[in-house]
């Protein structure tokens, strides 16, 4: 499976931009498609992710209230829809596959598409 993501782009503090992850291969009901997101010179870290098949969703503290993932099984894509965006969501945001089930960790993650630049300016 290929994972490719776009939408990225830059932005004031409190515009909106929603995120897409196409997968190129069949996504199975027990996988998790998850979003991530790298800020200049920090760590990779989890933002999102959602049960392919009953479609349970999850986010980190940081984003919850203001991000929301979906899935449209049809287009065989995810989406991270970003609202009241803040300079602190400046990062490069990734989409990746689980195939073993929900984690908030990198390493259980094991596809990962290129990511996409957003920036949020003050």
């Amino acid at each position: 499976v290929q994972l490719q993501a776009s939408g990225g782009g830059l932005v004031q503090a409190g515009d909106s931009l929603r995120l897409s992850c196409v997968a190129s291969g069949r996504i199975f009901s027990s996988h998790v498609m998850g979003w991530f997101r790298q800020a200049p010179g920090k760590e990779r870290e989890w933002v999102s992710a959602i049960r392919w098949g009953v479609g349970n969703t999850y986010y980190s503290d940081s984003v919850k209230g203001r991000f929301t993932i979906s899935r449209d099984k049809a287009e065989n894509t995810v989406y991270l829809q970003m609202n009241s965006l803040k300079p602190e969501d400046t990062a490069v945001y990734y989409c990746a596959r689980a195939h073993r089930g929900l984690s908030t960790v990198e390493n259980d993650y094991e596809d990962w598409g290129r990511g996409t630049l957003v920036t949020v300016s003050s």
